[in-house]
């Protein structure tokens, strides 16, 4: 009797635990105690800072802005005939999603202040490039099961951009411990916040063609955040937003062995005279002389020894130009030195025109030339530290005399230009100067917003303003795209059209 009743409770026992389990969720019963549910965001926080600071690595912007030509072939960038753009910054942003999750869940604010910096240059970069693009609901598959995600207005996304700027710095300002795993700013949150501000200023200029236009005053947004938040002020480069490379595999400089030196690229005649135009003498750390120059014995830094190809000209004839010796190759430390220079996502010399640009027009009181000569005097610093090929330091050609004897011409000093345009006409010119292979599109986003430098075309090619939205998108959002193309375009995704920013 007594067995009996023992195996009448076993059983009623597991019938009550089959009940208890059958009210457990699959995902409760199927979890790993071995593993962890939750990681903490530092894990994920290297990978996402080597992702989002190689975002424009290669030489493809280097052609729209007519500092190389191709001459074995019709490169598109070069004749502004680019068609489709890539999302491919979207999936880059789940990592970035992922680790702001992490942070959330635990309450480090540094972590979720830096993904939301991260994720706001991803989608800075995506509007400049497209118009409207999905904002709100982006990244948001695994949380809220949303897989073809709105568009959102490119004015809409400005303001969130800005407002996510915004709340960074202030989770930063409540946060003084250090942030492991980061190979930016080695961890140091108040050089975070220095970047961040000026990538929100940075931001604020790109829309000064819109100052009308915004639920807010432009100017004077730019204007407090200049007199109250600190930004990069600090010409060592200790501040700069830059990724470092290392000899080591897997860390070395992207244009490492990059076949595409050693065929057919050159430089373009364009970046070349205008050098030359100005006596500058950075000239000599970003291309190479000529065979004719070296055969001639023409020392490296004779100006007369370095000759671009002419960038509208068919490439044959630029070839035929390129075998007799007469066109020069881009410096040979971007392919043969494996540590390269850093790529900068934003340095003190591109802040400093930034503020130059503010200053001279009236968005700021401050002193535009010095400020124009503090963005010229970082473009050199940068150089002398990184620019070295596999023979040495390159740091004489631009080393403090040198620089003194640049900054003392009449035709470089901003305080001899007649006119406000004329002055933001000097200091585009001045962050072009300093953008080979640095900043990825930003000079050419400069030429759309104000006209300068101005580019070469042949007459019958016309200003490429946006790319066409990926072929992806039509396959798998097609609703939404369609929309978005109707309300900018009129229902035409075309490279020739302005969108809002700068209408």
């Amino acid at each position: 009797m007594k067995t009996k009743i023992k195996y009448m409770l076993l059983a009623l026992g597991l019938v009550g635990f089959a009940g208890l389990q059958s009210c457990r969720k699959l995902s409760d019963i199927n979890q790993n105690p071995n593993e962890a549910a939750t990681t903490h965001p530092q894990a994920l926080l290297t990978k996402v800072q080597w992702d989002a600071f190689r975002t424009w690595r290669g030489t493809g912007p280097l052609y729209a802005l007519k500092m190389i030509v191709q001459t074995d072939g019709e490169n598109a960038n070069q004749i502004y005939n680019w068609q489709r753009g890539s999302f491919d910054q979207y999936k880059l942003l789940r990592n970035v999603t992922k680790m702001q999750e992490e942070a959330d869940k635990i309450g480090v604010k540094s972590y979720s202040a830096l993904a939301k910096f991260i994720r706001a240059y991803y989608l800075y970069n995506l509007t400049l490039t497209f118009g409207d693009i999905p904002y709100s609901e982006a990244a948001k598959g695994e949380s809220n099961s949303i897989y073809m995600p709105k568009y959102d207005s490119q004015k809409d996304v400005f303001i969130g951009i800005l407002k996510e700027l915004e709340d960074a710095n202030t989770l930063l300002k409540d946060d003084n411990n250090p942030i492991q795993g980061d190979i930016i700013l080695a961890g140091r949150g108040a050089s975070w916040r220095k970047l961040i501000n000026a990538f929100r200023l940075k931001v604020l200029l790109t829309l000064s063609n819109k100052t009308t236009d915004f639920p807010f005053s432009i100017p004077n947004e730019f204007a407090k955040i200049y007199a109250n938040e600190p930004i990069i002020n600090d010409d060592t480069g200790a501040d700069d937003g830059q990724l470092v490379f290392l000899d080591i595999d897997g860390n070395r400089y992207p244009e490492f062995n990059s076949s595409g030196y050693g065929s057919g690229m050159y430089m373009d005649s364009t970046f070349i005279a205008r050098l030359q135009a100005y006596k500058d003498p950075r000239l000599f750390v970003v291309a190479s002389q000529t065979r004719l120059g070296k055969e001639q014995g023409k020392a490296l830094d004779d100006f007369s020894s370095y000759e671009g190809g002419d960038p509208i000209a068919p490439y044959a004839q630029v070839n035929a130009k390129a075998v007799a010796g007469r066109v020069s190759k881009v410096h040979d430390r971007f392919p043969n030195y494996a540590v390269g220079e850093p790529l900068s996502l934003l340095g003190y010399a591109e802040v400093q025109f930034i503020l130059a640009e503010a200053a001279v027009r009236g968005w700021i009181t401050a002193d535009a030339a010095d400020l124009y000569n503090k963005g010229i005097t970082g473009s050199f610093l940068f150089y002398e530290r990184y620019a070295k090929s596999k023979e040495g330091s390159l740091a004489a050609f631009v080393a403090k005399d040198r620089l003194t004897a640049y900054l003392s011409q009449e035709k470089v000093k901003l305080e001899n230009a007649s006119s406000t345009e004329a002055k933001i006409e000097l200091i585009m010119l001045q962050k072009y100067f300093r953008s080979f292979h640095q900043g990825g599109y930003t000079a050419y986003f400069d030429h759309l917003r104000t006209g300068y430098p101005s580019f070469r075309k042949n007459a019958n090619v016309k200003v490429a303003y946006r790319w066409m939205y990926p072929q992806d998108e039509y396959n798998t959002n097609s609703k939404h795209v369609a929309d978005a193309i109707k309300a900018q375009f009129n229902g035409n995704d075309n490279i020739n059209l302005p969108t809002w920013w700068l209408k």
